[in-house]
């Protein structure tokens, strides 16, 4: 697929790279350059859930999943910010796909699939300018990978995945996951949990799906999108 020049590019995306812009340009201390970061990030993931109205609020609650599990992992508070940012963002490359594939309302064909299979790249590509989420971009450009190295992408393996991908991708799957007839966020989330307990080792990292299953466990079999992070 190509990837259009910036100037080319859909008004509404290169206001969501004017918001960024402002928030790359800010000099402050680095804890008040995180906590700003933060909300003025979910100002433009509420953006993405304006433009992508069939998933709005993923991206949040991918973010809650993502830094469960990253805080379970021992992660310290830069690289766990930056897991969060790239989970409130990481749906963001599918603005550049051409409009039909951008309203999740049809089921794509082989052609389409694989031009949606370049949404992580365009993600990246999209945020690159940006020298705050310089981590965030290859997190974003990785969060399709598959353990076993059939994802895409680029096809990595294991850990040659960047562990923060490995995360999104878990926390990506658990929000997304849809499960037929039930109303119950309880049972809903123990389905989705034994749906990737199933594909640990193969399509996802065993230890993190792991860290997921005990997140839940921890906290009392409450449904971890119910959660707040602190």
């Amino acid at each position: 697929m190509q990837v259009h020049r910036l100037d080319q590019v859909q008004p509404a995306v290169l206001g969501i790279q004017g918001m960024l812009k402002k928030i790359d340009r800010l000099s402050i201390s680095s804890a008040s350059q995180r906590d700003l970061e933060s909300i003025l990030v979910r100002q433009v993931t509420r953006e993405l859930d304006r433009l992508l109205p069939w998933q709005a609020g993923h991206g949040e609650a991918t973010a809650v999943s993502a830094v469960h599990i990253g805080q379970a992992m021992g992660l310290d508070d830069e690289p766990l910010h930056q897991l969060e940012l790239a989970a409130l963002l990481h749906d963001i490359g599918l603005l550049m796909l051409p409009p039909h594939l951008q309203t999740g309302r049809e089921s794509p064909d082989t052609e389409s699939y694989t031009t949606i299979q370049n949404h992580p790249r365009l993600g990246s590509i999209l945020l690159e300018p940006f020298p705050f989420l310089r981590e965030v971009t290859v997190m974003i450009a990785h969060h399709h990978e598959r353990w076993d190295g059939s994802g895409y992408p680029y096809g990595l393996r294991r850990e040659f995945i960047p562990l923060g991908a490995r995360i999104l991708a878990v926390a990506d799957a658990f929000s997304a996951i849809h499960v037929p007839h039930t109303h119950d966020q309880f049972r809903r989330d123990h389905v989705a949990l034994r749906i990737l307990q199933v594909s640990a080792g193969t399509q996802f990292d065993p230890l993190v799906v792991k860290t997921l299953v005990e997140c839940c466990s921890e906290m009392h079999r409450a449904p971890l999108r119910e959660q707040r992070h602190e």
